[in-house]
């Protein structure tokens, strides 16, 4: 298991667009399974949708491949190197989510090649699938700062 501390040591994201707060299975370069407690806290409810809270479907996706980036990232030799989209097929929204719901995530790693590939992504609330998408992805050097 990975706090959100050593997930910061992975990943670039940081508040407020670090979207995992765990993960509780990891196999290096294959798959991670990713927690988001989701809660009214969250800054995005301010203004999405005021009266009633959902989680915009765009940031669902930021958290899956934010998981997937922890799989992919993990492993020394790709330390340092950040991740950007390269697209999206079949994303797919089957219920809202809201503050109270737990998300947990799954990145599987289908296809890689040199350092691009895909996830084939879902999010699961109480066990029922709320979103899926495969997600093209470029592994890249993090820019000079």
């Amino acid at each position: 298991m990975l706090s959100v501390l050593d997930i910061q040591k992975i990943i670039p994201h940081r508040y407020p667009f670090l979207l995992i707060d765990r993960i509780i299975e990891l196999e290096p370069m294959k798959k991670a399974v990713g927690i988001k407690n989701v809660t009214i806290n969250d800054f995005f409810f301010q203004g999405h949708f005021p009266g009633e809270p959902i989680m915009p479907g765009v940031l669902i996706l930021e958290a899956m491949a934010q998981v997937g980036g922890v799989a992919m990232l993990y492993p020394e030799e790709n330390r340092g190197k950040i991740a950007y989209y390269a697209g999206i097929d079949g994303a797919k929204f089957r219920r809202p989510v809201v503050p109270g719901d737990q998300l947990t995530m799954v990145a599987e790693i289908i296809k890689l090649r040199g350092n691009v590939g895909k996830l084939k992504a879902q999010a699961f609330v109480d066990d029922e699938l709320v979103a899926e998408g495969d997600l093209m992805f470029a592994l890249s050097k993090q820019p000079a700062k």
